[in-house]
C-alpha cells in the first residue's frame, strides 16, 4: 500500500470520518449514541481496506479487529453516550494493560507487531527475525518497547476516561477521534528511533566479540 496511503486511510476513516459522521447524524436528528455508533463503520472500513490489500489478516490486525468488535458488541448494550464514550478509552486501556502483561513473557507483544511489519510475512525473515530472541539486547528492546507501549496507552486512556466527564459529548467525539492516532504516531517514532539505536548499539557489541549478527534476508529469498 506503500508509506504515504496507509496514513491518509488512517486520517480519513479513523480520525475525521468518526467526527463527520457524527456531526451530520445528529445534525439530522438521530440521537448520541446511534450516532457514535454509526462513527466506527469508519475504523472498521479501514480494517477491511488494509486486509483485502495485503489478502491476510496478521497478529497486528487480528487485535484490532478484536478490540473493534469488542467495542462495537459492548456499544450495543449501552445508552448512554457518556458511557459509550468511556468504553473507547476502557478498550485502550485494556490494550494497554494486555501489553504489559506480556512484558516478562518470552513473546512480548510488540515483538509479534515488531515481526509483522519487518518481515511482511516472509518466512525466511520471520525465522530470522525469531531467531533475533537469542541475543540479550534485541530481548531487552523489545521487553522495554512494550513497556512503553502499554504504559503510555494505559496513562492516555486513563486522561480521556476523565475527560469524558468534564467535556460534552461533541468534544469527546473529536478526541477520541483526534487523540489516540496522534499518540500511536508517537509510539511509533519513538519506537522507530529506540529500534534503530539498540540494533546499531547491538550490532557494536556483536563486533567488539567477533560474533556475526544474522541480517535480514530479502523477501521470498
Amino acid at each position: 500500500m506503500g508509506k504515504i496511503l496507509p496514513w491518509v486511510l488512517t486520517a480519513l476513516l479513523s480520525v475525521a470520518a468518526p467526527i463527520v459522521v457524527y456531526d451530520v447524524a445528529t445534525d439530522r436528528g438521530v440521537g448520541e449514541v446511534p450516532a457514535l455508533l454509526l462513527g466506527a463503520i469508519g475504523p472498521l472500513l479501514e480494517l477491511a481496506i488494509t486486509a483485502a490489500w495485503r489478502r491476510r489478516l496478521d497478529e497486528f490486525s487480528t487485535v484490532v479487529l478484536i478490540f473493534l468488535a469488542l467495542g462495537v458488541v459492548t456499544s450495543l448494550f449501552l445508552d448512554d453516550p457518556r458511557l459509550l464514550l468511556l468504553k473507547e478509552s476502557a478498550i485502550t486501556g485494556l490494550f494497554g494493560i494486555v501489553l504489559l502483561v506480556t512484558v516478562p513473557t518470552n513473546r512480548p507483544l510488540m515483538f509479534l507487531f515488531g515481526r509483522r511489519f519487518a518481515t511482511g510475512g516472509d518466512p525466511a525473515r520471520v525465522a530470522w527475525w525469531n531467531g533475533l530472541w537469542a541475543y540479550p539486547g534485541f530481548r531487552r528492546t523489545q521487553r522495554g518497547l512494550t513497556l512503553m507501549w502499554g504504559a503510555t496507552l494505559l496513562v492516555e486512556a486513563v486522561v480521556r476516561g476523565v475527560l469524558t466527564y468534564r467535556l460534552d459529548t461533541a468534544t469527546m467525539v473529536v478526541v477520541n477521534a483526534v487523540v489516540p492516532p496522534v499518540v500511536i504516531a508517537l509510539l511509533v517514532a519513538a519506537t522507530v528511533v529506540w529500534a534503530r539505536r539498540s540494533q546499531r548499539a547491538g550490532e557494536a557489541r556483536s563486533a567488539a566479540a567477533g560474533v556475526p549478527v544474522p541480517t535480514a534476508p530479502q523477501p521470498g529469498v
